[in-house]
Parts: C-alpha cells; structure tokens; sequence
C-alpha cells in the first residue's frame, strides 16, 4: 500500500517526530489553540491518530492576551532512557522590531499521562530542540533572534543542558549563520556514522520554504552545507501539488530505513490560497556514499505517494460525529488560548454541550468557543442548537475561523424588535460585515438546525427548523480569506499568520451576564476531498 502525502491533514506544521520501540509519535505547533501542541501516534508511518496534547494546564501554558498566531510554536519531542522532553515556545509578541519568545521544557515518562510543571529555559530566541548525544551529554539548540536593523536572525546557536539541574550550562556557541536561502529556523541535530548532521528551516514559511541539511565532525562545528544543498524545497515548482516544503525532522525505522517528516501546504490553485493551512508530509532518506542524505525519489520535490514496507492499509478520511453524550470532549476541540472550565460543560445538561457566552470573536481573552481543525477541502460541518437570546449583545452559533479579524459566522441573535433571528457575519482584514439583508425571523421557541458547506473557496450556510429541509442563508462567502497567504498580506504589510482554518460552535454573551447555548450534536462530514 502506498503512503498518501500530507500525513498530518489540515493546521499541523513544525513537525517532530521520534519512535520508541515500534511506536512513532509526532508533535506539531497549536498557536493561540489551547490545550497546547498535537502529538500524533503511528505503527507504520502513514496512519496516524490523535493521542495527546500535553500542554492541558495553564501553569504549563498560559495563553492569555496572545496575539493571533503566537503562542506554541515549533514544539520538539525527543526521548532518551524511559524519559519523553518536550520543549516549546510560548511567543508572546512578534509583530514588530522586538520578539517575546520564552522557552520551556517538559517532561514525562508516559507520553498519554500527565507531564511535569514546565522549566523555564531562555528566550533568545524560537524553535529550540534538545539532542541527547550517546556520550551522555544533552544539548540545547536554537534559532537566536536579532532585532538590530531588522535582522531577525542571529545564528543557531547550541549550549549544553544539564538535565539534573535542568538548567542549561557551560558555554554557548554560534554553529550555524544560515545558507543565501535565508530566514534560517527549525534547528535539529542527529548523529549518525561520526558525524553530527545538523537540519534547519530555509527561505521563509512561504513559497520558497527548504529544508537545508550540514554536517560536522564535531557537536560545535565547523559546520559545513549539503552540496546539493536543499535537501527538500518547491521553490520555482509553482505546479506542484505540495508547496511550502520545509521544517523537517528525522527518524530511522527499526530495521534501519530513514524518514524525513516535513511541513506542506496544499494551494487552492498554483501558489494560491492555503485555506487548510501548513500541513505534514513525509518522505524517505536515502543516504549516499560519503553520508550526505537525499531524498529516495532523486530530486527535491516531495512525493504524494510512495510505499512504505509494513503498510497494510491506506488512510481513511474520517468523518466526526459528536453527540455529546460523554463525560470529556472529542480530543479533536480546542479551545482559543484559555482551559475548557466553567465556561464550557458536558453535565449541566446531559446529552448537550453548554457554552456560556464571554467575550467577542475579536477577543484575545475571554472566548466561549470549541472548534476543530478544517482537515479536507469539501466538507458539511452542522449542529443543533438551542438559544434563546435575551439582548442583541448575546448570540450563539456556527462558525468558521481562522483568526480575530478573520472569520464568518452563521448565529442566533434578537432583533431590535426583540425577536429571535438568524443571520451571518464576516469579518475580512478587520473590516466587519453584517449581512442584514440576509435575516431569518425564528419562531420564539424551538431548536434550530445549522449547518455550513465549505468547498474549496466558498462558505455556504444553511438553516432548518424540525422536520424542515435544509434552507440557504445568504449568499456564498469567501473562504479563502481563512487562509495564512491572505491573512499575512494586509495593504502591503506582512503580518504573522501561521496557522488554518476551524470550524466550531461559540457564543458570546457582551452584557456580561453569562448567557448560554445548548448545542445536541456536531458532525464534520467529508465530502468528495
């Protein structure tokens, strides 16, 4: 059977991955999404689910008042002796001239249970991984973050950690400046027949994203680049189908094959919009004589299938189905930078998701909503809702999201005549639009079934009352501004805008009174992908 790129569907970059034994685990970056950082578990490389994100509590992760698209970034996983560390960055601040970039660490030795309280390790910088060297000795490595004349990159640089103080020690040295690719990121090391191979991100989050690989005799370098230097980009490929290429990790399989996984998008046209945001990928290594690794298909470009030995069934697109009926939620919510607590509840009434409505869409506090990942491009995402608003400044409803200035929202709201209506809104580059023209009148009493087709680029949303048929609201919208290459371009500025697209449920009580939404099931249905 064949493996199916990207491995990792929708909003899953910065992958890491490792194998224990015959267990291979992936972590990827969640952002302003909260519990923090996916880490995904797989026998066979192509099949993978869902097992844990170990960022649950918030004296491990405290989100509030992040920016969009800071937060979690580039998580790394490693294991060494019965232990699993992970380290993350919680960025506080980078849209201008200085970054706010703390690192943490964490630990476990169950990688499903509960992990430590984190330490804190420096903030000069982003990306930060941990190598356990097989002479006992444990190093730091990170990108450094220059804010002098715009530079942003000031070198990796690797300092050692001493994991019984868990502190770091000694010495820091500057092993890499980076390639004529640029914005040099994402630092790995591994060590493999006497060298010490070193990985990095090249050439931005965009189009001209790589994966640049050097070596060295010694873990402080020199180091010195690939000859055929990228190991993986589709730069100057417009038409290929996997664009973004870049952010790799290594892993060797148990009878001795290498794997890179890697981040991809997949654009709605050729270097389009990416509305499923950075995806993951993998591919094999072949190393060649003289121990410079290349991909096994001969050129730089990612497959989007090739076998794997041991892979006895293809991946399945899943549908999700949630009628709440259970005492935890579905791991594939989220919630937006602060713990599911009182605001959020599976047993007020049973069978039901209770949200108590907070704050706005626009809020980087206070916000009641559960939302998951757009994973496919076609697909229907309905619910059943009962609302019964007290005051316009309370709603509830169904809504796809990419961030607080970019969204659009089909919910239950009262009229200035105190009646229940129905209608959408959008918000585009933070200009808000009511779609007023679009109202539905609701019967006083009543639930109400909503539902939203996402195809492609065009948001399509529905209403039906019990026993009805399905009945559209408004026009089609634009889906493609939930995607990183809209977000980031805003009147010839760039801006931070790393994440995708989600669907999910919310309501919102601005009179402060805690008004709630009852909600009896969810269902994320993939049409033909």
């Amino acid at each position: 059977m064949k493996v199916q790129n990207p491995i990792l569907k929708g909003f899953n970059p910065d992958p890491s991955i490792i194998r224990v034994g015959d267990n291979y685990y992936i972590a990827t970056s969640t952002f302003e999404w909260f519990p923090g950082v996916q880490i995904h578990h797989s026998k066979d490389l192509a099949n993978w689910n869902l097992v844990k994100r170990p960022l649950e509590r918030k004296s491990q992760l405290d989100l509030l008042g992040v920016p969009d698209s800071c937060g979690v970034w580039a998580p790394c996983l490693s294991y060494h002796e019965g232990i699993f560390y992970l380290i993350y960055s919680n960025v506080k601040s980078f849209d201008g001239v200085w970054k706010d970039t703390p690192n943490y660490l964490i630990t476990t030795d169950n990688i499903l249970g509960d992990w430590s309280e984190p330490v804190f390790l420096d903030s000069r910088g982003f990306d930060a991984s941990l190598f356990h060297d097989d002479n006992g000795r444990k190093w730091y490595v990170t990108m450094k973050v220059d804010h002098r004349r715009g530079t942003l990159f000031g070198g990796i640089e690797l300092q050692e950690f001493d994991p019984k103080a868990k502190t770091l020690i000694g010495q820091t040295y500057k092993i890499f400046q980076g390639t004529s690719l640029g914005c040099t990121e994402g630092p790995h090391l591994y060590k493999k027949d006497g060298y010490y191979y070193l990985i990095t991100a090249e050439g931005g989050t965009e189009y001209n994203h790589a994966v640049t690989i050097a070596r060295s005799k010694e873990v402080v370098g020199p180091y010195e680049v690939h000859p055929q230097n990228p190991l993986i980009s589709c730069k100057n490929i417009p038409q290929h189908s996997l664009q973004k290429s870049g952010h790799g990790d290594f892993v060797q399989s148990p009878n001795g094959d290498w794997f890179i996984v890697f981040l991809v998008s997949r654009p709605l046209k050729e270097q389009g919009r990416c509305t499923l945001g950075r995806e993951t990928a993998i591919e094999k290594i072949h190393w060649a004589e003289g121990d410079w690794p290349s991909l096994e298909a001969g050129r730089r470009l990612p497959r989007l299938t090739f076998e794997i030995e041991g892979v006895d069934s293809e991946q399945k697109q899943i549908s999700h189905f949630d009628d709440f009926d259970n005492e935890e939620l579905n791991i594939h919510f989220q919630s937006l930078r602060v713990p599911m607590e009182n605001w959020m509840s599976l047993l007020d009434r049973p069978a039901y998701l209770r949200l108590k409505g907070r704050e706005s869409l626009s809020s980087f506090h206070y916000q009641s909503m559960i939302a998951r990942r757009v994973q496919h491009f076609n697909v229907e995402v309905s619910t059943k809702i009962d609302f019964h608003p007290a005051s316009f400044q309370q709603m509830a409803g169904l809504v796809f999201y990419y961030n607080t200035s970019h969204f659009h929202y089909l919910h239950i709201t009262q009229s200035r005549e105190g009646k229940r209506i129905l209608f959408p809104v959008s918000c585009d580059k933070f200009n808000f639009a009511e779609h007023e023209e679009d109202i539905i009148e609701l019967p006083e009493n009543g639930e109400v079934f909503l539902k939203g087709h996402f195809d492609r680029e065009s948001i399509q949303f529905y209403y039906r009352l019990e026993h009805g048929e399905w009945i559209k609201v408004g026009k089609e919208l634009d889906g493609s501004i939930l995607s990183d290459d809209y977000v980031q371009d805003h009147d010839g500025r760039y801006r931070p805008a790393f994440t995708g697209s989600f669907v999910g449920l919310c309501c919102q009580d601005l009179s402060g009174h805690d008004h709630f939404a009852d909600f009896d099931w969810f269902e994320y249905k993939v049409l033909e992908d």
